[in-house]
């Protein structure tokens, strides 16, 4: 595995994924924040939440690049376009599976079967994050794909 590449790309396109979502959320597009979300189960400071869950944001990054750049591997090539497909089923399972569960693990969140409580503020994402706004799939979809594109056409094995 080519960790020097696996660093550098995996960190421009975390960077590029949070600057998208980050991006569409102060558009209007999403409310979803995902290293917000990430920092308080953490922490209940709000203002220290968003930096240690961008820290644990972009090191879920390093992983997935690291998970990616193994697929690559298997497939025995890199492409932009197989990158964006790998990007695709990542935002669906985040959508589909993470994001739905994410309740049970999180200290700080309410779920679809138990309303807030003293500690538990954070409003669930629900089924594909929709709880956070109609356009949310979208936006996050797009990121991932970018994600996925930028290790594509960027990482060489």
């Amino acid at each position: 595995m080519n960790w020097h590449g696996v660093i550098l790309w995996g960190l421009l396109a975390t960077g590029l994924l949070t600057t998208l979502m980050r991006a569409a959320e102060g558009l209007g597009y999403t409310r979803m924040d995902v290293p917000f979300m990430l920092g308080t189960i953490f922490t209940a400071n709000r203002d220290h939440a968003k930096v240690i869950g961008s820290v644990v944001h972009f090191i879920n990054g390093l992983f997935f690049a690291m998970l990616y750049a193994a697929f690559f591997y298997g497939f025995g090539f890199t492409s932009w376009w197989l990158g964006a497909l790998m990007g695709i089923a990542h935002g669906a399972f985040v959508l589909i599976v993470a994001l739905p569960i994410l309740p049970g693990a999180h200290p700080r969140m309410a779920s679809e079967f138990w309303g807030p409580t003293p500690t538990r503020l954070l409003e669930p994402p629900g089924f594909l994050a929709l709880n956070y706004g109609y356009q949310t799939p979208a936006v996050t979809m797009l990121a991932h794909l970018a994600f996925g594109w930028v290790l594509g056409a960027f990482y060489k094995l």
